[in-house]
């Protein structure tokens, strides 16, 4: 039976609910119209009909590929936040396999062992990469991670406070997920200043007192900077009984200082870096913290056991969500996270293996240092504007406007960021490295 047929009064075959039961619900909770169970910002509300032609699937199929070749073609060099490694085609064979291939939590222990002993070793090499106790599998992104990470400093703090202290250089799109997150548990987002890209210090030393919450820095910066102030920072936090919150990635993790070493109470991050492309948008955030945290970890662990027969075997063992605790009780309301990504995390690690994994990390210094080297000899560019190490991208001051100078190497069929008025960004890995020369030659032309 199609679902048309199915759809009978619900007006959808994927409506679970039919008119007289919806007007029945709306009744007892004294509502008219299900429009009054939502808030939504005029500036974002739509009412109209959004006019979306009815096609067969070839005809879609067309028209969407109309839509992609209208975009430009840029070899890009953007990072701030997306980073493009190159992807062994193992990652994808073994991915997508149909046993793999969903979405959907791991509950049932005894039909998907494999994808359970998938996430445990994902968590164990984050564990190795940090050296902290806990790791979860896992958050959406980058940003959601950093303001469950907000959430939980609130939660175990031992005195009251409000404040969350980040640096200058915090991405937008972070803190506009920090700020949505945090704002129903009445914390606040401040800012303190940075000094040549890495964090000040006295700046902090002076915005920080017993309501901050938890302290947030980032290694590498999101302006590729190595941030040479860890420990320091993580003393400040300390002494005023706040978090220290640490935003990296794994590949970065495997030179960088270990976490833990510097006083790190939590790590969050992007591991898409591993086993998926540049997505814009689609990654797998990273969520790591001491051991004393776990049953204020935000998401699911998985953990390792016996069965019966004395097999080792593997389970979801902590989920604080409130589907399976009290609500009261939850620590987040994350429903369907991002295993088949980790998945692909630790498909990638294991295949680059500890020496593979530092190489890389090794070629994103080395390149980033290249190719700064070279733009500082290109007239009107000095790179980098930081005197400090760098991890796979840098900040070059451009004599020339830099929207200008963006625009015109658009036309010149790359991509990089504009940062600042005279400021551009670059980004470089194993990916885009052939392209190096062909860059150089560009911004020659433009800068």
């Amino acid at each position: 039976m199609s679902g048309r047929h199915e759809s009978g009064d619900r007006g959808s075959p994927y409506a679970p609910h039919t008119a007289e039961e919806t007007a029945a619900m709306l009744d007892a909770v004294g509502a008219d119209d299900v429009s009054e169970l939502f808030d939504i910002p005029d500036e974002v509300a739509f009412d109209g009909e959004f006019g979306i032609e009815e096609r067969t699937e070839r005809e879609a199929e067309r028209h969407v590929r109309g839509l992609l070749s209208r975009n430009d073609d840029l070899t890009e060099f953007l990072g701030r936040g997306h980073y493009d490694h190159y992807v062994p085609s193992l990652v994808d064979h073994l991915s997508l396999r149909s046993e793999f291939l969903t979405s959907y939590t791991q509950y049932q222990p005894e039909i998907t062992q494999g994808f359970l002993q998938a996430l445990f070793e994902y968590q164990s090499m984050l564990v190795e990469l940090t050296g902290l106790g806990i790791v979860n599998a896992s958050m959406y992104d980058h940003a959601t991670a950093l303001a469950e990470a907000a959430l939980l400093a609130a939660r175990v703090r031992s005195t009251d406070g409000d404040r969350v202290l980040v640096p200058d250089y915090l991405l937008a799109s972070r803190r506009d997920v920090l700020e949505n997150y945090t704002d129903g548990a009445g914390l606040t987002v401040e800012t303190f200043a940075t000094d040549d890209g890495n964090v000040d210090t006295d700046a902090l030393a002076e915005a920080i007192d017993d309501d901050a919450v938890m302290v947030y820095a980032e290694n590498p910066t999101t302006r590729g900077t190595v941030e040479e102030n860890l420990t320091e920072i993580g003393d400040l936090a300390d002494d005023h009984d706040a978090l220290f919150c640490l935003g990296s990635d794994p590949v970065a993790l495997s030179i960088l200082q270990e976490p833990a070493a510097v006083g790190a109470d939590v790590v969050v991050g992007d591991a898409a870096t591993l086993g998926l492309p540049t997505a814009y948008g689609m990654g797998l955030g990273l969520f790591a913290c001491r051991g004393d945290f776990v049953r204020q970890v935000p998401g699911r662990l998985v953990g390792a056991s016996e069965d019966a027969a004395d097999n080792r075997t593997y389970t979801l063992t902590l989920q604080t969500r409130e589907q399976h605790i009290r609500k009261e009780r939850a620590t987040s309301n994350i429903c369907t996270n991002q295993a088949w990504v980790a998945l692909r995390t630790a498909i990638h690690a294991a295949y680059l293996g500890p020496d593979g994994l530092v190489d890389l990390a090794n070629d994103c210094v080395r390149l980033a240092d290249d190719l700064a080297d070279r733009l500082d000899d290109v007239t009107g560019l000095q790179a980098p504007v930081h005197d400090r190490h760098h991890f796979r991208e840098f900040v070059a001051h451009t004599d020339q406007p830099a929207k200008a100078v963006t625009e015109d190497l658009e036309a010149e069929e790359f991509a990089v960021h504009a940062v600042g008025e005279h400021e551009v960004q670059v980004c470089i890995t194993d990916s885009n490295q052939h392209a190096a020369d062909q860059l150089v030659a560009a911004f020659e032309e433009v800068a």
